[in-house]
């Protein structure tokens, strides 16, 4: 096994420089932003969040695209295939994976649903059977 070496002042001055200003970093929140402005669309992606978290943040981000008048949303749900809900035995297996759950609760909430022409899965291009494309109404 190899210790590791404590760092020595000069690496820490780097590593606290460089956290300062991580220049190399992608950043995907950027290059979102720029994408959804040019095509009208707004997307986001849901992987990893859990119904009631996703549901709040799908509640935000339509009220918000309308706001700003988008005319699509592209939501990222992934297709379920590591759900860990699959084995719980309380809960839907189409319904505790966010491919089944976000449409449903869009259309139970009138507010909402009151925004929205459709809810369809994905082209291939765009996510396919792990994305869901909601199309806006203009109010």
């Amino acid at each position: 096994m190899i210790k590791k070496k404590d760092l020595d002042q000069d690496n820490i001055k780097v590593w606290e420089e460089y956290i300062k200003n991580p220049s190399d970093i992608y950043n995907k929140d950027k290059n979102n932003s720029k994408e959804n402005d040019r095509k009208g669309r707004y997307k986001y992606d849901l992987h990893g969040y859990t119904l009631d978290d996703a549901n709040r943040k799908v509640r935000e981000i339509i009220l918000s695209c309308k706001e700003n008048n988008y005319k699509e949303i592209l939501l990222i749900t992934g297709k379920g295939l590591h759900s860990k809900n699959k084995k719980d035995i309380y809960v839907s297996k189409n319904f505790g994976t966010l491919k089944y759950s976000v449409p449903e609760f869009i259309k139970s909430e009138k507010d909402l649903s009151n925004f929205i022409i459709s809810i369809n899965e994905a082209e291939i291009k765009d996510g396919g059977a792990g994305a869901l494309l909601i199309k806006l109404k203009n109010l």
